[in-house]
């Protein structure tokens, strides 16, 4: 046996040609060896002892390839050291072979740094206060220095030199690179001003209507802000318009715990009039009235005897108004309600009248700050109010219809 390889060995000698190719195969053998024990025995075995941490639980470990892509190192390590071992190989073939597997080694660190850097940025947003200091932005910087030192170490090894030669160059492409790299930069900055003046967190309702975005913030990263429309929809907002645009955040409405009601009653102003007595007994039913009528009864009274023998005239004296009343009315309804934050403002008032009616507003703050039951108290308040309105003999002010036309043409026609 001992002769026979002896043979075998001299042969080969004799076949330089033959002899570099099957040591070429050899090692290629070995390196698919070496990446197939690596992933098939030593990555499995790794990733059941990490399976019983934390990360190995919640899948992270494995959704984000960190080992598998380390694992990729073995086979480049063989090929580089083991091609320098084959007989007979080109010099020039061995530099190359070596350095692309260095180059190859560089890029494989690099992207398993960043899948850290996505691990630790999933565990940061487990924390309860994570939404207020995000920093996925800072990560991604970090991300682009890490992929940006790699990229010099990759060119570097590949023409075999050093990378300060490469970065010695670097000043003199400042100019360009801070051209390239604009919007970065522009992200990074408005990125920090975001995070230290803390204008928007995951989670806020913000408005920018000139991007047509009005929704809850759902990402905050280093370029992008994405923002769920209130239809499902996804609007992305480069990060530094934030900074430069004006936009509108509601979560001070959110954290106040009340959310404001501020629309108009809009009243027939021709149905306004003075309150003879028999209409005043009539609202003396009206329990939240009882207070403001006596109080005004007994002001109105004070007032008129001080006029004399001028008192004696309707014109000169201070009488109760419906539309006065009507307003006492909704400000002692919306004080008496479950659903409205009294320590807020709360106010009835008129505006300037129009050509669509006396607007009497409403401005109030509910003690909600949840959509559903917010529309659900406005609605539930102007529904009483529009019912109650003819009570009062006032009218609410609409443009006339058809069906307005139409009846007014009816008793015409049935004059004729």
């Amino acid at each position: 046996m001992p002769n026979e390889l002896t043979h075998w060995t001299n042969w080969l000698n004799e076949q330089p040609e033959l002899l570099t190719f099957s040591a070429s195969l050899a090692l290629i053998i070995a390196a698919w060896l070496s990446n197939w024990i690596v992933k098939r025995i030593l990555v499995r075995a790794i990733y059941r002892l990490v399976g019983a941490t934390t990360l190995g639980r919640h899948g992270q470990i494995k959704e984000s390839g960190i080992i598998k892509r380390l694992s990729n190192i073995v086979p480049a390590l063989v090929l580089s050291a083991g091609v320098m071992l084959v007989p007979g190989m080109p010099k020039t073939v061995v530099t190359i072979t070596h350095n692309v597997c260095s180059a190859f080694i560089i890029l494989t660190i690099a992207l398993a740094i960043g899948a850290l850097l996505d691990i630790l940025n999933t565990l940061y947003q487990r924390r309860q206060n994570a939404h207020l200091k995000p920093i996925k932005g800072y990560l991604q910087v970090v991300k682009i220095a890490l992929f940006a030192i790699a990229a010099i170490l990759m060119v570097a090894t590949l023409i075999d030199r050093s990378p300060l030669i490469l970065l010695s160059g670097l000043g003199a492409m400042a100019a360009v690179l801070m051209l390239i790299f604009q919007d970065t930069l522009l992200s990074l900055v408005a990125s920090v001003q975001i995070s230290s003046s803390d204008i928007i967190r995951v989670g806020d309702w913000v408005e920018m209507p000139q991007l047509n975005a009005d929704g809850d913030v759902i990402d905050i990263a280093l370029h992008t802000v994405k923002v769920q429309n209130w239809d499902k929809t996804i609007t992305t907002i480069p990060t530094k318009r934030f900074i430069t645009d004006p936009f509108k955040n509601w979560r001070g409405m959110q954290e106040s715990g009340g959310r404001r009601i501020k629309r108009a009653l809009y009243l027939d102003q021709t149905s306004v009039h003075f309150l003879c007595d028999e209409e005043i007994a009539r609202l003396r039913r009206f329990m939240l009235l009882d207070d403001y009528l006596d109080r005004k009864d007994q002001e109105l009274r004070d007032w008129n005897a001080r006029l004399a023998e001028h008192g004696k005239e309707p014109v000169n004296t201070r009488r109760i108004t419906n539309i006065g009343s009507f307003r006492a009315y909704v400000e002692h309804y919306l004080r008496n309600s479950p659903n409205i934050h009294q320590d807020m403002t709360l106010l009835v008032r008129q505006l300037s009248p129009t050509a669509d009616g006396l607007p009497l507003e409403i401005y109030c703050f509910t003690n909600t700050v949840a959509w559903n039951a917010y529309e659900s108290i406005q609605s539930d308040i102007f529904d009483h109010l529009l019912a109650i309105l003819p009570e009062f003999g006032l009218r609410v002010f609409q443009h006339p219809s058809g069906a307005d036309m139409r009846e007014l043409r009816l008793p015409v026609a049935e004059s004729h």
